[in-house]
């Protein structure tokens, strides 16, 4: 459940774009979500770095970012001077989201018209400043603060926008208990909670108990790694076939590919482009 802390974080982060002139929450909540994807991108690629010295592999086929492009990861643009910060976000991140990340990640269909709508460099920096604070390798409370996010609509849960609670979702999936070689969908996913939830029951149901290891997070808490290599002779299937998620907004089908990003054991392709489908 996220706290009075991390909503007073995203309270500011909403203050913080109406001061700077953005006030269409519709807009404002896309982006935050682009930004927030943007760190995403980068932790994901961190984690994946470590995961394959831990593995002794080789990551170059699975990058995001080449070696031309890592001015373009979180971790080094955040530290740029405004102004260059603007320039290089704008000319080149969004860019990098609408052209490239279609064929490195998958979901680049949900990011065909990404634009950045921030012109003030003091506000992405202060946007890019909040969401660096935000916790964000935490999938459940990510989840809550999207929800959280979506709570500043007006119109928010007239159309059923509210995440389902972590533990109902953990207890529906093991009920179902999901195989690698099936296909699971979820008719209205929302953030994609659901189909999160099921790649990480495979993913520790199919982990080598020695290959398990803990790490810490960003907030110095342990967590436990599993590093799902028992899905190696499902990769095709995890890749292709084995998520589904329709929504009829194109909101909710943004953010759930975003969010689906973050899936491991195969973070840059868990599904295929077509299997987020706005369904109007």
């Amino acid at each position: 459940m996220i706290t009075g802390k991390l909503k007073s974080k995203i309270d500011q982060i909403w203050l913080d774009f109406h001061t700077g002139g953005i006030t269409n929450p519709l807009t404002v909540i896309e982006q935050i979500s682009y930004l927030m994807f943007a760190r995403m991108l980068d932790l994901n690629e961190i984690k994946n770095e470590k995961r394959a010295v831990r593995l002794g592999k080789k990551l170059d086929k699975e990058r995001v970012f080449n070696s031309n492009q890592q001015q373009l990861r979180w971790q080094n643009f955040k530290e740029l001077p405004a102004q260059k910060m603007l320039e290089l976000v704008r000319d080149e991140v969004f860019p990098f989201f609408r052209k490239e990340i279609i064929s490195k990640t998958a979901i680049g269909e949900y990011l065909a018209d990404a634009q950045l709508m921030i012109q003030k460099p003091s506000l992405l920096v202060l946007a890019v400043n909040r969401i660096e604070e935000l916790p964000l390798t935490d999938r459940d409370t990510k989840g809550d603060l999207y929800e959280y996010l979506l709570s500043k609509l007006t119109t928010a849960g007239i159309n059923g926008q509210f995440r389902s609670p972590r533990h109902i979702i953990r207890a529906m999936v093991e009920m179902i208990e999901p195989k690698p070689d099936e296909r699971i969908c979820d008719p209205a996913c929302g953030t994609a909670g659901f189909l999160i939830s099921t790649m990480e029951y495979l993913t520790e149901k199919y982990s080598t108990p020695s290959l398990i290891h803990i790490e810490k997070d960003e907030d110095g808490s342990e967590v436990k790694i599993f590093p799902g290599d028992k899905l190696e002779p499902y990769k095709s299937h995890i890749q292709k076939n084995l998520l589904t998620g329709f929504d009829f907004d194109v909101t909710m089908l943004r953010i759930a590919a975003m969010n689906l990003h973050s899936i491991t054991p195969y973070d840059a392709a868990a599904y295929s482009k077509k299997d987020l489908v706005c369904d109007e």
